[in-house]
């Protein structure tokens, strides 16, 4: 897996700029798309470690049990939605909605830009 960290460039105001705040509240990676056939069927990529642990500096912005408020792009769709803790790392939710519009299967490896939200809502 690939994976950068940015400084947060264009970021709102006050991310990664605030007192106490990281200075990395952005990052690009790359990972296959996974099924999980649980209760609740979805996809997901896993986060590769090195980002979760840019992610852990951020855990002021967690709500209900860990999960970390993000807005994601891939490919032209952009959207909100939160990382869930899973195995002690994170995994990224992806909307039937995502996976329809950029064309993504199973085992397919997106380029994914992970910007932490502020804002959980």
């Amino acid at each position: 897996m690939a994976l950068m960290a940015t400084d947060g460039g264009g970021a709102e105001p006050g991310v990664g700029s605030g007192v106490g705040e990281p200075a990395v509240d952005e990052w690009e990676l790359v990972g296959p798309i996974w099924y999980w056939r649980g209760p609740a069927p979805y996809h997901y990529v896993t986060v590769p470690e090195p980002v979760c642990e840019g992610l852990r500096e951020w855990s002021f912005v967690s709500y209900g049990w860990g999960m970390i408020p993000v807005t994601v792009t891939i490919g032209e769709t952009t959207w909100p939605t939160s990382l869930f803790p899973k195995d002690g790392g994170y995994v990224l939710p992806l909307r039937d909605s995502v996976r329809a519009a950029e064309d993504l299967q199973v085992d397919d490896v997106p380029r994914v830009v992970l910007r932490i939200r502020l804002d959980p809502r």
